[in-house]
């Protein structure tokens, strides 16, 4: 299954304004600045957790259904799926009405059920097109304290270790606290 950004987020989790004040700066000067680290922040946060913080589509493509009609969503947490698109030999699009399919939100990771009769792909390759919606909402407001808090401290880190931090990388103090922060956020791992 291959997975690819649709539409980003329309916001981030944290504000420019909410990031200034973290950082305490007054002046304008470092705006774009600031504004690439809370993004970068985000997405860095979103990697460690598996989680998508802000609504965003991501499409799935997939060469054909699981024998059980079960499809795994990697992303977390999913707020809506659709379109479903089933392209026939021919290439041509056709999208699966809605009680085609049924979400299952409560399992991580979401899992999207076939129901019987749903038409199969006629081409061997990317045949399913699947449109997720995930992310904990359209706004900053939607996001859990915990993850916000997060993208604020490593803001803060690499904005302050401008020249000696490579983008990304965290220091091993503040990677305990960071830790410490999304812990409550990971999905558990059973043996």
């Amino acid at each position: 299954m291959t997975v690819a950004l649709i539409t980003p987020p329309a916001a981030e989790p944290v504000t420019l304004a909410e990031a200034k004040a973290h950082l305490r700066v007054d002046v304008a000067d470092d705006d774009a600045a600031i504004a690439a680290l809370v993004a970068a922040a985000r997405r860095h946060v979103e990697s460690l957790t598996g989680l998508k913080l802000i609504d965003q589509v991501w499409r799935l493509y997939r060469d054909g259904w699981p024998a059980d009609g079960l499809v795994p969503i990697p992303l977390f947490p999913v707020s809506a799926i659709g379109p479903v698109v089933v392209y026939d030999a021919a290439g041509t699009p056709a999208t699966l009405a809605p009680a085609a399919y049924r979400l299952d939100t409560r399992s991580r990771p979401p899992r999207l059920r076939l129901e019987a009769g749903a038409a199969g792909p006629g081409i061997g390759l990317n045949g399913i097109e699947i449109d997720v919606t995930a992310g904990f909402g359209a706004s900053a407001a939607a996001v859990p304290a915990g993850l916000r808090q997060a993208v604020l401290m490593l803001t803060a880190r690499w904005y302050e270790d401008r020249d000696g931090a490579a983008l990304g990388v965290v220091a091993p103090e503040a990677a305990d606290r960071l830790s410490d922060l999304l812990a409550p956020f990971r999905s558990p791992r059973l043996a």
